[in-house]
């Protein structure tokens, strides 16, 4: 019998940490599965094998025929080549998890790393700002990346042109962690080929898309919230009226986190944001000592901060009501936004309840948060 088990042609058993992660990567990269979906399937049906059984049947009670979850062989090669770029994925129970992303709501399941994963134990701050940065602006951030990171912080970006490169460039030495829209082994923009290079072999590139993924305008806005989730507080430099940086900003407003911001000139643009949120309350901040100060009380781990993976932390709801939850905001939905407590009236439903559901449509691409609290459908 031994002899005839050895001679078959099926594959041999996946170690079971390896088959738990690749059930985990499949359930999370399945069509319709965002993250609060993710998290509510895990909760409800105890384990990623049985939330991928039951998926299909869940997609046909919610109108979707022929639903097939990601194949295990999707999930095979996203994490062979990871593996061959040298990055590490982790998980929201991985030690090395950030603790202070793991708090927010909408966390990641998992994230690709690549770099030194030792930074992600450090605290941080986040430096953002234009894309279009002025002289005066680029000088300010390499000042305050530089500063900071004398000081013990690491510097959280995105990669982008303007004063992310800056905060990239100045805290390099010191420590810094990319967060990427697209896949960690994407490089984008490209002009930050070298940079990139740089930061994966002295700091860190993050991104929780899979690899090899080409960021998206749409990617823009969830990376943002890692950018600020990631962060003891977030610094804007230099942004437009409406711009990504306010976004990191709302976000992390948002997740409880302190906003700083260094004014400009009322006549230039790229000074607008900046100005806004000082005017809405933000900590104004002229050096890194600024910031610095205001954070001392808070540089002990929060009494409050619920280190707990966010899957243990959610109560499993029917998936069923989740699904019609879905279709039934997209009904009510359009390219004119509505607002947030309009819509949650609309649909007859708690706002708790909308809340999440409203994150998983927004990262899967179908609606786009608008200034003030807003809602619209992205046009296909």
């Amino acid at each position: 019998m031994t002899g005839a088990r050895d001679s078959s042609n099926h594959p041999p058993l996946l170690p079971t940490a390896e088959e738990d992660l690749v059930n985990r990567l499949r359930l999370l990269r399945s069509r319709r599965v965002g993250i609060a979906t993710y998290r509510r399937l895990l909760a409800e049906y105890g384990s990623p094998q049985n939330a991928l059984k039951a998926l299909p049947e869940i997609a046909s009670e919610a109108g979707e025929k022929g639903y097939e979850t990601c194949p295990v062989g999707v999930a095979l090669a996203e994490l062979k080549a990871g593996r061959a770029a040298g990055a590490r994925l982790i998980t929201e129970h991985d030690p090395q998890y950030p603790a202070h992303l793991l708090n927010i709501s909408d966390a990641p399941p998992m994230l690709w790393a690549l770099g030194a994963l030792d930074l992600l134990s450090r605290p941080m701050i986040a430096l953002v700002g234009a894309r279009n940065a002025s002289s005066l602006g680029t000088r300010m951030a390499k000042k305050l990346a530089g500063e900071l990171t004398d000081a013990g912080y690491v510097v959280v970006s995105g990669l982008a042109r303007g004063i992310d490169t800056a905060a990239h460039i100045a805290a390099l030495s010191g420590g810094t962690v990319a967060v990427q829209a697209g896949g960690v082994d994407t490089i984008y923009p490209m002009e930050n080929t070298q940079l990139a290079h740089d930061i994966a072999q002295k700091g860190l590139r993050l991104s929780e898309m899979p690899m090899g993924m080409q960021p998206q305008a749409r990617h823009f806005p969830a990376r943002n919230r890692i950018i600020s989730g990631m962060a003891q507080a977030v610094v804007v430099v230099e942004a437009a009226a409406k711009s990504g940086s306010l976004i990191t900003a709302r976000n992390a407003l948002d997740q409880a986190r302190d906003v700083f911001a260094v004014p400009g000139h009322p006549f230039d643009a790229r000074a607008a944001g900046c100005n806004m949120l000082l005017r809405d309350g933000a900590t104004l901040v002229r050096n890194a000592q600024d910031v610095i100060e205001a954070l001392a009380p808070s540089e002990t781990p929060l009494p409050e901060l619920d280190l707990q993976p966010p899957a243990e932390r959610t109560k499993p709801r029917p998936m069923k009501k989740i699904a019609a939850l879905h279709d039934k905001i997209l009904s009510r939905l359009g390219p004119a936004p509505i607002a947030e407590d309009q819509l949650v009236r609309d649909v007859s439903a708690p706002a708790a309840k909308v809340a999440p559901v409203l994150v998983d449509l927004e990262l899967d691409g179908k609606i786009a948060r608008q200034p003030g609290g807003l809602w619209a459908t992205i046009p296909k």
